[in-house]
C-alpha cells in the first residue's frame, strides 16, 4: 500500500471538512495524519489513519517555534517515507512544503484562506510571500477554493507546478440534509465562528443591539477575550444568547431563520455551505469565498464588509421578506449546494491529482 501524510492544524477541522477524503484514501492506502490536537483524533483512529502529534503555534510567528516545527515535520517525513503528502493551511503548507521540497518528497497543497497578511502588506507580506514561494514552487499542485485566491499568489510570483480551483471542501448534503423552514415567532439570526473582528463580529453585534426587539440572535463560536465583557453584558440584557463552542450545529442551523456571515475574507465559509444546504438563506459578506456560494437575493443576501450599515440594509430587507419568500430562498440555496458544491465533487478532484503522483 501507498503511504500519504496528511499535514494539518486542527484533527477538528480535518474531520469536519474533510474526512470523506481521509476516508476513501484509506480504502487503498495507509494514511497518516499529523496535528497539534485530540479533538478528532480518535474517531480518525477508529477510521485507520495512523495519528502523529505534532505541535503548531496557530497564531503569531514565533521564530523559536516555527522552527521547531520545521524540524518536527523534516523528521516526520524522514521516518514515514510517504509517496505523496498532502498540506492544509498556512503554517503546513510552508514548512511542511519547505521539507518535502528539499526532500524531493511528492506533494499537494490546499490554499484554504489568506488570512490578514496579505491586506495589511509590510515587511510581514513581503516575508509570507518569499516563504510561499520556497514552499510550492516544487507542489505538484495546488488547490485554492477561490479564484481570488489563486490571483493573488500569481500577481506576487508564488506558483506550483501546477494550480487548480474546487468549491472549497465542498459539503456533505447528506449529513446536512433539507430541514423544514421553521415557524418562529420572530425571525432568529445566527452566527457561528470565532468572535474575533475579522469575522465581522463587531458588526453582528451592533446589529442586534439596533434589531433586539424584532429578531433574535444567536452566537456559537470561541469567544476571544477582547469581546467577551460586551457579549456576556449583551446576553444578560436579553438582546443575543451566546452557546459558546458546539461541536455539533446541524440542530441550531435548523431553528434559525438566516445565517449572518459577516467575515472580512474567507478561503470557502464551510459555515455558509452546511447552512445553505440545510436550507437557510445566508447573510453574507459580498468577498472572494462567500460571493461564489450565493446568487444575491436568490439563495441569499450579500452586503458590503467592514459595514454596519450595510448589514443593517440587509437585515431591514430580509425583515420585511415574508416567511413564504425566505423559505424559497432556502430551497434555492439548498438545490446550489446540490449542483456545485456537493462533497462528493471535491474528493473526487483531490483524488484524481493524488493519482497522479502515486
Amino acid at each position: 500500500m501507498k503511504k500519504v501524510l496528511i499535514l494539518a492544524n486542527s484533527s477538528g477541522g480535518l474531520y469536519d471538512f474533510r474526512n470523506e477524503l481521509v476516508v476513501e484514501l484509506l480504502k487503498t492506502n495507509q494514511v497518516y495524519v499529523s496535528v497539534p490536537d485530540e479533538v478528532a483524533i480518535d474517531k480518525l483512529r477508529e477510521e485507520g489513519c495512523e495519528i502523529i502529534h505534532t505541535d503548531i503555534n496557530r497564531r503569531g510567528m514565533n521564530p523559536v517555534q516555527d522552527m521547531g516545527l520545521f524540524k518536527a515535520y523534516w523528521k516526520l517525513l524522514r521516518k514515514v517515507k510517504p509517496d505523496v503528502v498532502l498540506t492544509y493551511t498556512i503554517k503546513p503548507n510552508i514548512y511542511g512544503g519547505m521539507c518535502c521540497r528539499l526532500q524531493k518528497v511528492p506533494y499537494i497543497v490546499n490554499i484554504t484562506g489568506l488570512g490578514t497578511t496579505f491586506e495589511r502588506g509590510g515587511m510581514l507580506k513581503k516575508m509570507v510571500v518569499a516563504m510561499y514561494k520556497e514552499a510550492l514552487k516544487k507542489a505538484d499542485c495546488v488547490f485554492f477554493q477561490n479564484d481570488r485566491n489563486k490571483q493573488i499568489f500569481e500577481e506576487n510570483g508564488i506558483y506550483g507546478k501546477k494550480a487548480k480551483r474546487v468549491n472549497g471542501s465542498g459539503v456533505n448534503v447528506e449529513k446536512y440534509n433539507y430541514e423544514e423552514y421553521p415557524a418562529n415567532e420572530k425571525p432568529k439570526f445566527l452566527f457561528v465562528g470565532r468572535l474575533m473582528k475579522e469575522k465581522g463580529i463587531e458588526e453582528y453585534l451592533s446589529c442586534a443591539k439596533t434589531y433586539a426587539s424584532r429578531a433574535e440572535f444567536d452566537i456559537i463560536g470561541y469567544c476571544e477575550e477582547a469581546y467577551e465583557e460586551e457579549v456576556n453584558q449583551l446576553q444578560q440584557e436579553g438582546i443575543l444568547r451566546f452557546h459558546g463552542f458546539q461541536k455539533e450545529v446541524k440542530s441550531f442551523y435548523k431553528g434559525t431563520d438566516a445565517v449572518v456571515i459577516a467575515s472580512y475574507h474567507e478561503g470557502m465559509s464551510n459555515v455558509l455551505l452546511e447552512a445553505a444546504a440545510t436550507g437557510r438563506p445566508v447573510l453574507a459578506t459580498n468577498i472572494p469565498g462567500c460571493k461564489e456560494a450565493v446568487e444575491d437575493n436568490m439563495t441569499g443576501l450579500l452586503f458590503a464588509p467592514r459595514d454596519t450599515g450595510a448589514l443593517e440594509t440587509t437585515i431591514e430587507f430580509f425583515l420585511s421578506m415574508s416567511t413564504k419568500k425566505r423559505e424559497a430562498m432556502g430551497r434555492a440555496a439548498r438545490v446550489k449546494m446540490e449542483q456545485e458544491f456537493n462533497r462528493k465533487d471535491v474528493v473526487e478532484s483531490y483524488i484524481e491529482e493524488i493519482n497522479n503522483v502515486i
